[in-house]
């Protein structure tokens, strides 16, 4: 990470100085319309935070405490084994029993909870369009001068990878079959059943998995990158909970979500073997049996644990974006040795009757429909289920490929291109599936039903060169599989663990541990009944997960409202002060944008001109009975300390003027020669949030001082502004205040 990219982190006022160059005069006191200052600041650590500056606690309240920055949680490690352990060993000493009671408990779900999780999901599909389309959608992950770090093209084919599993495959013929023949509103085998049939596959694999994977990712990415917290679901209701994140709430937070991601990749994996099976059975004679598919199983781990030992992790992006070119070359073939005309046709009515339909679909709960509660619970319920277990794994790696985006390009992408080539894969397997038994062959039809695996490989035998197709096919599934199970294993050891570095992950021996634990819960599904067991236990295991996204939700609006404020406050602030040029004359910006100095030169800058105008400028301050003090802030990374003029306002949020050094690239037109240089160092103004975007080089002492003023005279404005119309936000206070009476203009 440059020092470019670093989110300024302002000094813990609690702490001690060190570097000062005057030590602050005692502050004024608070006004008599506030409680005393002493007694909330005695409170505040014991509550959630309420301001941005309150927010800066959270990567200190959220710290390991080890010197590595990594720790391994051991609670939630123990507790959630404990979990896993005990289902696994049920399932597979009391196989029907376990298939049973979790049928039941799936009846009792999808006739009185069903519609939980229908309304859970619309909501967080209004939520993420809510926060893209509003003025929010244009905050980064990141501070405001990061950049994204892939290109577009590169990123968006990461973001499918990421986001698709070998169950697509699965589904993508059983669906649509299943739902000519067995659909739960319209006549099994009409032409309206025909209609629907591919279309609700979509409706399954489309905007409301993405959305899922977008709300937590967008949010893990968020408080790692712009406010340094660690890329966690604790960190995130870090706002909503406070310091209660780091104890038994925070680990049960983890809990919840530790367990409910392992088995959506249990399932993902159990699934993958069983499809897998069948396309070694077609390709090599292997027995299609259990035996076969643990062996895939094991298969899993030992890759697993060859990444951890070998240091291929980067080979995880590698096979996921050979994967998708697999994919394309797959469903290429399928378009023009089949019925191509068909398939084209069907996609683009597919995608239309998809998108019109949406809104209905969603919020459909098949309240008045004979067998709907069971229909749902083995199709759409299951599917969210899924997609909520899924959700922290995958908005987990979206979140780390996505540091410098805004919130609205990470939502619009998300929901928009992995969506549309999931549509494109699920209409043209399952058109071909359709055509198959519209033409008549009701063997081929009902075989899809009965064994899913079976007619996937039933429908690749159709085509010409099909020896070579299940073989593309096979690889295909083989890669989406593997790698779900490691970066599944990379996921759960980062979720067990207490990282303080976004960009790190947890030991390399938990992933195997953790390797190996969904392989023993994997196994012990498949004892109990397969594909339908992990099913049921996914949908159960989920239902937790659901109060998690809520919380999520609260917890992340409640921080954008904050820095909405900000960022409403520092565009008043630049109303008054018209910020950047201010003062220069037009050969000083002329010169600024051709010239790119030293380190050197900007260091020697910093000391001999902005030092001394920011202590000019507090000393003056002081004369006037204002406490105000300099501070100075040592940077390993530029070597030029960074000067902040701190002057505290009361029970009012105190005004901060800083200037650090940032790394810039010298453009490549316009700018004098640079010796072989590609970057120079700017002195930036920065805010709690990134940098204000203008250069102070170059300004004389008065020039800045001015700078400084202007600044000042706009944060006294904001606050004047705020108390005149009764409307304190966030940004506003350094406290919460306590209102003792109300104020008449007059007293004001």
């Amino acid at each position: 990470m440059s020092e470019r990219d670093q989110p300024l982190r302002t000094p813990d006022p609690r702490q001690p100085r060190t570097g000062s160059t005057q030590a602050a005069p005692a502050a004024p006191s608070a006004p008599a319309r506030t409680v005393s200052l002493e007694a909330r600041r005695a409170s505040r650590d014991s509550r959630p935070p309420e301001t941005s500056e309150e927010m800066e606690r959270g990567p200190s309240d959220l710290a390991p405490g080890s010197p590595s920055g990594i720790r391994v949680n051991l609670p939630v490690l123990l507790i959630s084994s404990a979990i896993i352990l005990a289902f696994s060993i049920w399932a597979i000493a009391m196989p029907d029993s376990a298939a049973s009671t979790m049928k039941g408990i799936v009846a009792w779900l999808a006739a009185n909870v069903g519609w939980f999780y229908v309304l859970t999901v619309s909501i967080v599909i209004v939520f993420v369009l809510w926060v893209a389309l509003s003025k929010s959608g244009q905050v980064r992950l990141g501070p405001d001068h990061s950049r994204p770090q892939y290109s577009l093209f590169t990123w968006v084919a990461m973001l499918f990878a990421a986001g698709v599993g070998i169950d697509m495959l699965f589904f993508s013929v059983n669906g649509p079959v299943t739902a000519y023949y067995m659909p739960v509103m319209e006549d099994p085998q009409s032409r309206e059943a025909a209609r629907e049939a591919v279309v609700w596959t979509m409706f399954h694999y489309g905007l409301s998995g993405w959305a899922m994977y977008a709300l937590l990712g967008m949010a893990m990415g968020y408080f790692a990158y712009r406010w340094g917290m660690p890329l966690s679901i604790r960190a995130v209701l870090y706002p909503l909970l406070g310091k209660r994140v780091r104890g038994a709430t925070g680990h049960a937070i983890d809990i919840v979500t530790l367990v409910g991601t392992v088995f959506g990749v249990a399932t993902s994996m159990g699934i993958g073997v069983v499809l897998l099976s069948i396309g070694l059975h077609h390709l090599v004679g292997v027995p299609a049996g259990l035996g076969t598919q643990i062996a895939l199983v094991a298969v899993a781990v030992v890759m697993t644990i060859a990444a951890c030992t070998s240091g291929v992790d980067k080979g995880i992006r590698l096979i996921s974006e050979a994967n998708i070119w697999i994919a394309a070359a797959m469903v290429l073939y399928i378009l023009v040795t089949g019925k191509t005309g068909f398939l084209l046709s069907a996609i683009v009515e597919d995608i239309g009757r998809f998108v019109t339909t949406l809104p209905g679909r969603t919020t459909q709960t098949m309240a008045y429909e004979p067998g709907g509660s069971e229909w749902m619970g083995g199709w759409t319920l299951f599917f969210w289920a899924f997609w909520l277990a899924w959700g922290p794994f995958v908005g987990l790696f979206l979140a780390r490929i996505s540091r410098g985006r805004t919130i609205r390009e990470f939502v619009i992408a998300a929901i928009t291109a992995p969506v549309l080539c999931d549509l494109v894969i699920v209409a043209v397997f399952g058109n071909s599936a359709l055509a198959e038994v519209l033409a008549g062959n009701d063997a081929f039809g009902q075989l899809a039903m009965a064994s899913p695996e079976e007619g996937w490989y039933a429908l690749l035998e159709m085509f010409p060169g099909a020896a070579f197709l299940i073989g593309l096919a096979t690889l295909s599934g083989m890669l989406f599989y593997l790698t779900s199970a490691n970066s599944g294993a990379m996921v759960m050891s980062n979720f067990s663990s207490r990282i303080s570095d976004p960009g790190a992950d947890g030991p390399k021996w938990l992933r195997i541990y953790w390797a190996v634990l969904t392989a023993v819960l994997t196994i012990a599904m498949l004892m109990a009944g397969g594909v339908t067991t992990m099913e049921y236990a996914t949908l159960i295991f989920a239902l937790p997960v659901t109060i998690i996204a809520y919380l999520v939700m609260l917890s992340f609006s409640k921080v954008l409202r904050m820095e909405r404020a900000e960022r409403e406050g520092w565009a008043r602030m630049r109303e008054v002060s018209g910020r950047g040029a201010a003062g220069r004359t037009w050969r000083q910006r002329l010169t600024s944008m051709r010239t790119h100095p030293s380190a050197e030169a900007v260091a020697r800058f910093s000391a001999e001109t902005i030092a001394p105008a920011l202590e000019e400028f507090a000393a003056e301050l002081r004369e006037h009975g204002q406490a105000a003090e300099v501070r100075r802030e040592s940077d390993a990374v530029t070597g030029i300390d960074s000067l902040e003029l701190a002057v505290p306002m009361g029970a009012n949020r105190d005004f901060r003027y800083r200037v650090s050094a940032v790394s810039a690239p010298i453009p490549a037109i316009g700018s004098k020669a640079s010796r072989g240089r590609d970057d120079y160092l700017r002195l930036e103004v920065f805010s709690q949030t990134g940098s204000a975007g203008y250069d102070l080089y170059g300004m004389t002492q008065q020039q800045v001082l001015g700078d400084v003023l202007d600044s000042y005279e706009a944060h006294l404005a904001f606050l004047n502004y705020s108390l005149e119309h009764d409307s304190i936000s966030a940004v506003s206070l350094a406290e919460p205040v306590e209102v003792e009476a109300p104020v008449d203009a007059e007293q004001r």
